[in-house]
């Protein structure tokens, strides 16, 4: 399968809500400047180039219309007793788990990758109503663990302390959220 982009192109990620223009291109490692101004380097078979004509066969269209027309589930919105009591969530930061290529990415772009992971998966909870996050981050240089407690004291609901000891030693963060 070949992948046609050009410097200027605009793409976006695949499974991630990461927009870009392509500024670089080497084998099929493309690098794109996000709308953030970040330069992140994609395999092609990630990226879907923006404004290009995309080609459906009437069997998925068909497919896709059907999925439409199931009647959807009724949810309760309000959790039983039960699930608020649930085991808190984990979220392992470590970078192997967040993504399979981490060759060609600095620090920086390993540090917001995690940050990214760590907030989206906080709000997650939040809306979710899970009151308790374990964030594993590791012990390293500290670095991520500074960046997650600056992160979690933008929330006015949040509380963050260093996570059970015995369980992570000292390569935890959990957090609180106080619910409404």
């Amino acid at each position: 399968m070949t992948f046609q982009f050009a410097i200027g192109d605009t793409v976006e990620v695949l499974d991630e809500p990461i927009k870009g223009v392509v500024v670089g291109m080497v084998g099929n490692t493309i690098t794109i400047e996000t709308t953030d101004g970040f330069p992140l380097n994609f395999e092609a078979n990630q990226l879907v180039k923006l404004g290009a004509e995309i080609k459906v066969s009437n069997l998925e269209a068909f497919r896709v219309q059907k999925e439409k027309d199931k009647p959807l589930k009724k949810r309760k919105s309000v959790p039983k007793p039960k699930e608020r009591n649930a085991p808190k969530m984990e979220v392992d930061l470590h970078i192997h788990q967040l993504t399979n290529q981490t060759r060609g990415l600095s620090n920086f772009d390993i540090l917001n990758i995690q940050l990214d992971t760590a907030k989206r998966q906080l709000e997650f909870a939040m809306n979710k109503k899970i009151q308790k996050v374990v964030f594993i981050h590791g012990v390293g240089a500290g670095v991520l663990k500074e960046e997650l407690k600056y992160l979690f004291g933008r929330y006015d609901n949040v509380t963050s302390y260093d996570a059970d000891y015995k369980k992570y030693g000292l390569g935890a963060t959990e957090v609180y959220i106080k619910q409404a």
